[in-house]
């Protein structure tokens, strides 16, 4: 699947794969969010897309200090994530503020649209990869719990990494093993799987 995403998203999916981040937290990331020597990603503003008419400014694209719950919080990512972050950061001469993940490759881009990029670039993606169910990249997230807990993952250990205020909403991951999340797991252990041989 990761062969039909355009090159400037595949960074972003890859992060997204590994962080589990929600949508306005992922495309809200900037360089100075990440921490080459202790090896985390911490999140700690989130944009939330709304309608001209319903924003105070007229910009579509807000920006909140904090994210959900108003707590930051910082994970730990994997070596190769962050050189893969690393060239890109470095390819596009991103300064420490920029947003990593811009609606076009450019230093100083604006926040990139998720009805955007679900019509021109995810769901093409999906239908070209031949899934046959309509994965949202919100699965993405779904998947990041399932596997952690799947894997053995400390269940507080994993409601913090995913940002939850409550255990309950990450108990629910339990019960949807092995069963009713089969279809995403194995959609995205192929994608994972090719970005780990070097199919890009």
């Amino acid at each position: 699947m990761l062969a039909a995403i355009p090159d400037r998203f595949k960074a972003m999916i890859l992060t997204d794969i590994e962080t589990g981040l929600r949508w306005g937290e992922l495309v809200a990331l900037r360089p100075r969010h990440i921490d080459f020597l202790r090896r985390t990603l911490t999140v700690e503003e989130t944009i939330v897309e709304i309608s001209r008419k319903d924003s105070p400014t007229g910009e579509r694209m807000l920006f909140k200090p904090y994210p959900k719950d108003d707590e930051p919080r910082t994970l730990r990512i994997s070596q190769d994530l962050l050189d893969t972050l690393a060239a890109r950061i470095a390819t596009l001469g991103l300064a420490r503020g920029d947003l990593l993940f811009p609606s076009r490759d450019v230093a100083g881009g604006t926040p990139l649209s998720r009805a955007t990029f679900n019509t021109r670039y995810w769901r093409p993606a999906v239908a070209e990869a031949g899934i046959d169910f309509p994965l949202r990249m919100h699965d993405l997230r779904h998947a990041h719990a399932s596997w952690l807990l799947a894997g053995g993952a400390d269940l507080v250990a994993v409601m913090e990494r995913m940002g939850h205020s409550q255990i309950m909403t990450t108990q629910k991951y339990l019960h949807t093993l092995p069963d009713a999340d089969d279809k995403a797991l194995a959609a995205f252990e192929s994608i994972r799987g090719r970005s780990r041989r070097g199919s890009t």
